[in-house]
């Protein structure tokens, strides 16, 4: 698989109908956060694929520069960077007015931050985007805002005993966006301040829906996983900088170190594609008949693996893609209180039910779960060996 998108054809860019049969008209999308992991490949799809225009907002351009600094010549006219920061900016409702579309991307999504931030993931989450769902519904323009699988919290299966048969009931665990409880821990577990926050911008946005008739969709991300993501510390980001489970197991990987497993590495999760999921949000973007008023889960339930076995296949990927035989004690268990801090806590598992988006947008995932991992490992190889390499040699040379 590549990591970057391919240029259409022709007819392909030229003529696109969405689900029911109606050519789709071009659209002007502020896309805010696309300077982000998400960001960057829905702007590289929207650019290969559609003939839709982006106004590209965030405060970085890092992962889109090939895009926007300067637009290739086939792109002029259709995409262009707005350098800002929404908490303070009076452009921001003036780009909104411009758009069709508005889809919000913006948010502090790193579990290390919201035990060590929770005020800045509070502010992030739900106050910083309280102005762009008031200038969405005041200028009557549509709304894409993503939100977070985490707004599920636990499942009820946690609260039974460990060994109840009840906890191997689909009922029990998997995640429907319009049944299940958002079942959080206590107000002392900082770690659902991000979760709190997501949940609480979407019921406003839904209740703007219903007083006042703004046309919305809501994403829950289940583990978006791919080029791009997140950062490695000391390179692209803070040394001192704990990314999400994936990049912190590469960067890991990376510097030869044994993979951090905390508490056990026992939570389930699912890890989809972020190519397959970019195709989900497209559908979005294009068949708003089918997506206005939804909340959709976007996940592979087909994925689904222990953080404990993510690591172990993590670890024969990597040694695969390096040519570097994996460390004799390749993993080691940290607790959540040394790894995360005091105030950490977890959901057991997140397991998505795919049925209203398969049902509404006919979507489902494709790619399994090695070759996603094969893909952004050989990506972060490629990418930052050498620089880890420099890094850890001048760390090493000042000590």
């Amino acid at each position: 698989m590549s990591s970057s998108w391919s240029s259409p054809s022709p007819a392909a860019a030229a003529v696109r109908l969405d689900l029911d049969g109606n050519p789709i008209a071009p659209l002007t999308i502020c896309m805010i956060g696309a300077g982000g992991f998400i960001g960057s490949h829905l702007c590289e799809k929207l650019m290969a694929e559609t003939r839709h225009v982006v106004l590209a907002v965030d405060v970085y351009c890092d992962k889109i520069r090939h895009l926007v600094d300067p637009a290739p010549p086939h792109l002029a006219g259709r995409i262009s960077f707005h350098r800002l920061n929404i908490k303070n900016d009076s452009r921001l409702e003036g780009l909104i007015k411009m758009a069709d579309l508005t889809i919000n991307l913006a948010a502090i999504c790193t579990p290390a931050d919201y035990n060590t931030r929770p005020l800045d993931t509070i502010y992030s989450n739900f106050i910083d985007a309280l102005p762009v769902v008031k200038y969405c519904s005041e200028n009557s323009k549509r709304l894409i805002h993503f939100s977070t699988c985490e707004v599920y919290g636990k499942t009820i299966g946690s609260f039974l005993p460990k060994d109840h048969p009840l906890r191997k009931e689909p009922e029990f665990y998997v995640l429907k966006e319009d049944e299940s409880p958002c079942i959080f821990g206590p107000i002392v577990k900082q770690r659902w301040s991000y979760a709190c926050a997501k949940q609480l911008i979407e019921r406003l946005i839904f209740a703007e829906g219903a007083e006042n008739g703004l046309e919305f969709t809501i994403v829950r991300p289940f583990n978006w996983i791919g080029p791009r993501m997140d950062f490695i510390p000391g390179v692209d980001g803070p040394s001192e900088g704990v990314p999400r489970v994936l990049a912190c197991f590469s960067n890991n990987l990376l510097r030869r170190e044994p993979l951090k497993l905390v508490d056990g590495g026992q939570s389930q999760r699912t890890f989809v594609y972020i190519k397959d999921a970019i195709e989900a949000v497209v559908l979005m973007i294009e068949n708003p008949a089918r997506a206005n008023g939804h909340i959709f889960n976007v996940g592979n339930p087909d994925n689904e693996v222990t953080v404990r076995e993510l690591a172990q296949m993590m670890t024969e990927v990597y040694a695969n893609v390096s040519g570097e035989a994996p460390l004799d004690e390749p993993m080691i268990d940290v607790s959540s209180s040394q790894f995360y801090g005091e105030g950490y806590d977890d959901s057991d598992k997140r397991i998505p039910d795919m049925s209203i988006i398969n049902n509404q947008l006919g979507w489902n995932p494709k790619t399994p779960l090695k070759d996603l991992l094969e893909t952004t490992l050989t990506y972060q190889h490629k990418t930052y060996k050498e620089a880890v390499k420099r890094q850890m040699s001048q760390a090493s040379a000042t000590s």
